[in-house]
């Protein structure tokens, strides 16, 4: 409500940006994505002419509803939603970096992995993950998330030397992000008792984010 009273479309959609993921978090799939076609409704006639903020918001409220379609099941909506918002990002500046959703041109492989991840295409996840593994993001929260998400898509692929890497390498960019993530803490449990797991660097890393194995 405070952001449809400043009249300032790029509030407003920020506000929408979050109160889709507090719906999809929560597992109503359905408000999650009615909350992204309003988002599009009320910024569409903001969009001619918009700046460069603007333009990113409107492409984060886009992967919004390729997460949401990703997290229902729906691969193919998930990925043209995500066609939609890497053409959004191929508008901005090269050098734009959105602080509050992340959203640029560099995000749009991180993106990717995640999409692949949620549809449970570990082919797909595997070639995503390979291609978006160095990707050069400024937040190193945001980098910790990324390299949790190339740590999922190594798991769909049972490659636990790669899981345990990539989730040894998002501590180092962001303790904080991977000691709280429930994903990381639930595959670093996974490896401690799989037979053949790289047992004493589990164990190393455990210590380091908090787990008692």
């Amino acid at each position: 409500m405070a952001a449809q009273e400043s009249e300032d479309p790029q509030a407003l959609g920020g506000a929408l940006w979050l109160l889709a993921q507090a719906h999809r978090d929560s597992g109503d799939f359905d408000a999650a994505e009615a909350v992204s076609r309003d988002g599009f409704s009320l910024l569409r006639p903001h969009m001619p002419g918009a700046g460069a903020g603007l333009r990113a918001m409107w492409g984060a409220l886009l992967f919004e509803a390729a997460y949401t379609s990703a997290r229902a099941g729906e691969a193919g909506a998930a990925w043209g939603w995500w066609d939609q918002a890497d053409a959004a990002a191929r508008s901005l500046p090269p050098g734009h970096y959105d602080p509050i959703t992340s959203f640029s041109q560099v995000i749009m492989g991180a993106h990717a992995v995640t999409i692949a991840v949620e549809t449970r295409q570990a082919g797909e996840a595997a070639r995503q993950a390979r291609r978006a593994d160095d990707a050069a993001i400024p937040s190193q929260p945001r980098k910790g998330r990324h390299l949790i998400e190339i740590a999922r898509a190594h798991h769909l692929a049972s490659d636990q030397p790669a899981v345990l890497g990539a989730l040894t390498r998002a501590y180092t960019a962001a303790p904080e992000t991977i000691r709280y993530n429930e994903y990381a803490r639930r595959m670093i449990l996974q490896l401690a008792h799989e037979p053949g797991s790289p047992g004493v660097g589990v164990r190393a890393l455990a210590e380091q984010v908090g787990m008692v194995i």
